[in-house]
C-alpha cells in the first residue's frame, strides 16, 4: 500500500501542475458532451499508461543516453502545439446537433493521443522520472506502477467530467471564447517548447 501511495502521489505531483495535455483535455470536454467526453479522458490516461509501461520496461535509459531525442521532441511538440493552438483559435461556434459531436470526438480523440504522445515534458514526466523510479526499484515496483497509472486515470477523468459540467452552463458562444483561450495557451507553450529547442542548439 506504501508503495501504492508513492506512486499515486508522484502521479499527481508530476501531473497536476498546468499543461498542454491539461489545456486540451479539459478544453475538449468543454466542447463535447457526456458521456462522449469521457472518452476523452480515458484515452488520455491510457497514453500515459503506455508511456509508463514503456519508461518502466527500460526505454528511460535510451530517453536520457540519447542527446539528439530531446531537441526532437521539443521540435516536434512545438509543432504539433502550434497547429492545435491554431485550430482551437479557428474552431467556430459548437454546434449542438448530435451528429457534429460525434464527429468532434473522433477528431478529439486523435488529437488527445498526439497532444499525449507528442509531448516532451509528458515523456519525460512518465518515462524519464516515474518510469526510471520503477526501473529502478528493487520492490514493489508494481503497486508504485499502478498507483502513478491511477494517478493518470483519476486526474483526467476529473478533468473531463468537471469541463463536461462546466460546458452545461456556457452558452456555445462563451464556449468558443474558451476555445481562444484554450488556443492561445496552447500556443504559448509552443513557443516555449520552440525556445527550449533553440536554447539547445544555440546556447546562451
Amino acid at each position: 500500500m506504501i508503495d501504492y501511495l508513492a506512486g499515486l502521489l508522484l502521479g499527481l505531483g508530476l501531473i497536476l501542475p498546468i499543461g498542454s495535455q491539461n489545456i486540451y483535455v479539459l478544453k475538449s470536454a468543454i466542447r463535447i458532451k457526456l458521456p462522449r467526453s469521457l472518452v476523452i479522458g480515458l484515452v488520455a490516461a491510457a497514453c500515459d499508461t503506455l508511456l509508463i509501461v514503456i519508461g518502466a520496461l527500460g526505454a528511460s535509459a535510451a530517453l536520457m543516453a540519447v542527446p539528439v531525442l530531446r531537441p526532437a521532441l521539443l521540435i516536434a511538440g512545438a509543432c504539433l502545439l502550434f497547429y492545435l493552438g491554431v485550430r482551437a483559435l479557428r474552431l467556430p461556434v459548437p454546434d449542438e446537433d448530435e451528429n457534429s459531436g460525434e464527429e468532434n470526438l473522433a477528431k478529439a480523440v486523435l488529437a488527445t493521443v498526439s497532444a499525449s504522445l507528442i509531448n516532451p515534458h509528458a515523456i519525460i514526466d512518465t518515462v524519464g522520472v516515474i518510469g526510471l523510479a520503477i526501473s529502478s526499484a528493487t520492490e514493489g515496483a508494481m503497486a508504485f506502477g499502478l498507483g502513478a497509472i491511477s494517478a493518470s486515470l483519476v486526474w483526467f477523468l476529473f478533468l473531463t467530467l468537471a469541463g463536461s459540467l462546466l460546458a452545461a452552463r456556457l452558452t456555445p458562444k462563451a464556449r468558443q471564447w474558451i476555445d481562444r483561450v484554450s488556443g492561445l495557451i496552447l500556443l504559448v507553450f509552443g513557443l516555449r517548447l520552440a525556445w527550449e529547442a533553440f536554447r539547445l542548439f544555440w546556447p546562451t
